[in-house]
Formats: structure tokens, C-alpha cells, sequence
């Protein structure tokens, strides 16, 4: 068995560990995106309130003494819970996909590993790319390319 010398030993180090964050990148832009799009899904909650809070006069008019409707603050309700889920879903996608840019770059360390970290709250694809992420960032070696940059 022979030994390789140690540049070779460094150098196949680091090969593996770009391989390594160059496919982190590729699926923080993935999870990202699809952390946007399914926040969309919150949209129809807001469409719906809007829907209720607009119907409400109509039906308000039609009315008999004996009857009641639900009140208004039910259609806002859903109003601002989807706008609120949506604009939070876009803010998670959006931050996955900056820290896959900065993996990409090597810049940033602290906030990838932040984002990595709140990534494992999302099951399953999430929580394995937080853990995944948090593997890599935590090598010394890629440290020190963080540091690099």
C-alpha cells in the first residue's frame, strides 16, 4: 500500500469538498424555488377572504329579521393569515436560495449555516439538506475557503 504525498491527500480533500458545496448550491436554488412556490398555496386564502369580505353586502342586504351572517372580520381573517404565510414562505425560499448563492461563492459563512439550520425545520427534503449543509460547513477545510474568500 502506498502512500500518496500530502499535497495529493489535500488536494483530493478539496476537490471533494467543492464537488460537495457546488451540489449544496444546486439544491438550496431547488428547495428555495419550491419553498416560493408552494408558499403561493397561501394566495388562495387571501383570494377567499377577499371573496367573503366582498360578498358580505350583498348578502348583508338579503337578509331576513331571523337570520345572521357570519361577521366580516372572518373573510379578513383569512386575509392576513395568507398574506401573512405567503410573504413568510417567500422569505424562507428567498433566504434558501441566497444561501445557496453564497455556498456557491464562498462568502457569507455564518448566514448559510444560520439558513441550514432552520432548513432541517421543514421535513423531509429541508431537515435532509439542513443536515446535509450543516455536515459540510462544519469541515475545517471548507471553513478555511470561507475564510479564503
Amino acid at each position: 500500500m502506498s502512500t500518496a504525498p500530502e499535497g495529493r491527500i489535500v488536494s483530493q480533500q478539496s476537490d471533494q469538498d467543492n464537488d460537495h458545496l457546488k451540489l449544496l448550491s444546486i439544491f438550496h436554488y431547488v428547495v428555495g424555488g419550491l419553498s416560493c412556490f408552494c408558499a403561493c398555496v397561501a394566495l388562495i386564502y387571501v383570494f377567499a377572504g377577499f371573496a367573503f369580505v366582498a360578498a358580505f353586502e350583498p348578502m348583508k342586504r338579503q337578509l331576513t329579521e331571523n337570520q345572521t351572517l357570519p361577521s366580516v372580520a372572518f373573510g379578513w381573517i383569512f386575509i392576513v393569515l395568507g398574506a401573512l404565510f405567503f410573504v413568510v414562505g417567500q422569505i424562507v425560499g428567498i433566504s434558501i436560495i441566497m444561501a445557496g448563492r453564497f455556498i456557491d461563492k464562498r462568502i457569507r459563512y455564518t448566514f448559510s449555516f444560520v439558513v441550514s439550520c432552520i432548513e432541517c425545520l421543514f421535513m423531509p427534503v429541508g431537515t435532509a439538506l439542513g443536515i446535509f449543509t450543516i455536515l459540510v460547513l462544519s469541515r475545517d477545510s471548507v471553513k478555511a475557503q470561507f475564510n479564503r474568500a
